[in-house]
């Protein structure tokens, strides 16, 4: 009793969205995961295979890169990198400053997000946008600037297996955890759930690329927007009076 009693908000916030996938948190994380796959879509299949929202990706096809002979980019990638690390440097900062006010930090970073989203959405359909160009690696800065403020700040709610990025810590803990499924499918259950929605968020965007990558920026955008609203006006989300 004790240590429940000496939980903070958040911690007790992330267990309850860790213990049900209908959790409203739960929800919101799923969605972002799924945007990923969208997100991910329109960078690595429409601007030079490179990525906006998977830095080891990004790091691995660098290293390609630099090598040389495999016809990789190398600009586009350290824009990436670099636009994610001070998208996380701002979110952390974020973080720091408003983190005890749930609504007011997971509101800011979400609609920080959706802005950076719509920007790209809008420079993708209104300019000729083109791999290794200075446009369309200025859509990869603002998309990987995005992802990185929602890395850190889904890494401050801390609810497990739900980064909504990355899905290796994910998949290691499916698998190494996959006896305990008949005892408590809770956290399997969440695994799965977490690779499918980034499986079939790729699958969407990459269908929905090859009519207006605009449309796809678009669907993210839409999709944070709502699940976002919908959590925040959700009593779960409120800070204690």
């Amino acid at each position: 009793m004790a240590g429940a009693e000496a939980q903070t908000p958040a911690q007790a916030r992330a267990q309850a969205a860790a213990a049900s996938i209908r959790h409203p948190l739960t929800v919101l994380l799923l969605t972002l995961t799924f945007s990923t796959g969208l997100v991910d879509a329109v960078s690595y299949l429409g601007l030079g295979r490179v990525f906006s929202a998977n830095m080891t990706g990004n790091v691995v096809l660098l290293g390609f890169g630099i090598a040389g002979g495999y016809a990789l980019p190398i600009v586009a990638p350290i824009v990436s990198l670099i636009a994610f690390v001070v998208g996380a440097a701002l979110g952390g900062r974020l973080a720091q400053a408003i983190a005890h006010r749930h609504r007011a930090h997971l509101g800011g970073a979400l609609g920080a997000e959706v802005i950076l989203l719509v920007a790209a959405a809008l420079l993708t359909g209104l300019a000729t946008v083109r791999p290794y160009s200075a446009i369309g690696d200025t859509v990869i800065g603002l998309l990987a600037l995005a992802m990185g403020i929602r890395n850190a700040t889904v890494r401050r709610i801390g609810v497990p297996d739900l980064t909504t990025t990355v899905l290796t810590l994910t998949l290691t803990g499916l698998a190494a955890d996959l006896r305990q499924l008949r005892t408590n499918p809770t956290a399997p259950s969440r695994r799965i759930l977490a690779v499918l929605a980034m499986l079939v968020g790729a699958l969407v965007g990459a269908l929905l690329l090859k009519t207006a990558p605009e449309w796809v920026l678009g669907l993210a955008a839409a999709l944070a927007t709502v699940t976002g609203a919908a959590y925040l006006t959700h009593p779960s989300s409120r800070d204690p009076a």
